[in-house]
């Protein structure tokens, strides 16, 4: 990944979230070392976008602690997201179906520069070399997303919108990679992917975490290995059977709302 990345440890106790329409999750609690594949397992409606969202610092828990590297939650969440990165997140990291694969990769590698970068960096160092520093990351984030543009379509210039549902996966985890994140977050891993795409995504996530980096990902079932978090019996009993919440549900249920549930999940706590 262009230089070895160590991975945040990642612990939870009592871990819990409440919205206006009841707990989104709650009582979730777990450990997990640097580089591990911590799986979010449960289906739609359970919270687990919430939790997601909450461990990577976007979202503040009302109850319960976690700690991911050295940084507390909920008091440090400026810190947990310096650390770490989202992926896949519909209404956060949508791409943008018009945008070819290098225009989505040259806009990350200058928000990385302009926004990722320390200043004294920025005004330092010479174009030259802030630019190839930016192709060094750009090859190594394709390298470990496992996307090789000269296979797609139209090579870098492919548009979103051509790509295979797994190259769009493999694109979004590749843009996340770009800022070198201690942590990535990876939002409905196996939504609408086949048994051999399902495969390679669970393969690709895996060598991302060999590789150092501690991932989380959201799934409806995990594959054997990870670190298991469920959140299926978390809701629905919660506050004499609240109502359920997650901002992945629509996802599955519908795609054209899903978008919304996430960015105002977001917008609601405060926190883009």
């Amino acid at each position: 990944m262009g230089g070895t990345v160590a991975g945040a440890g990642v612990t939870a106790l009592g871990l819990g979230l409440e919205g206006p329409r009841g707990w989104a999750f709650r009582g979730v609690s777990f450990e997990a070392e640097p580089g591990s594949l911590i799986t979010i397992e449960g289906p739609s409606g359970t919270g687990r976008t919430c939790l997601l969202l909450a461990l990577t610092g976007r979202m503040k828990p009302t109850e319960g602690t976690a700690t991911v590297g050295t940084a507390g939650l909920p008091k440090h969440m400026a810190a947990v997201r310096r650390i770490s990165a989202l992926a896949h997140v519909p209404g956060v990291t949508d791409l943008d179906p018009a945008l070819t694969v290098a225009e989505h990769l040259h806009e990350r590698a200058l928000l990385q520069r302009r926004f990722g970068d320390s200043w004294r960096a920025l005004l330092l160092r010479p174009r030259a070399e802030r630019k190839s520093e930016s192709e060094v990351r750009i090859e190594a984030a394709l390298t470990a997303a496992g996307l090789d543009r000269d296979s797609l379509p139209k090579g870098s210039r492919t548009a979103v919108r051509d790509l295979e549902r797994l190259e769009a996966l493999r694109l979004s985890v590749a843009l996340a990679l770009i800022a070198r994140p201690r942590v990535l977050g990876v939002d409905d891993t196996d939504l609408k992917l086949s048994d051999a795409e399902r495969a390679e995504a669970w393969a690709l996530l895996k060598s991302i975490a060999e590789a150092g980096t501690t991932v989380v990902a959201v799934c409806s079932e995990a594959p054997e290995d990870t670190v298991k978090v469920s959140t299926a019996q978390e809701t629905d009993v919660q506050k004499g059977g609240a109502q359920k919440t997650d901002t992945a549900s629509a996802a599955q249920e519908s795609p054209e709302t899903d978008g919304k549930e996430a960015a105002d999940a977001i917008a609601e706590a405060g926190r883009a």
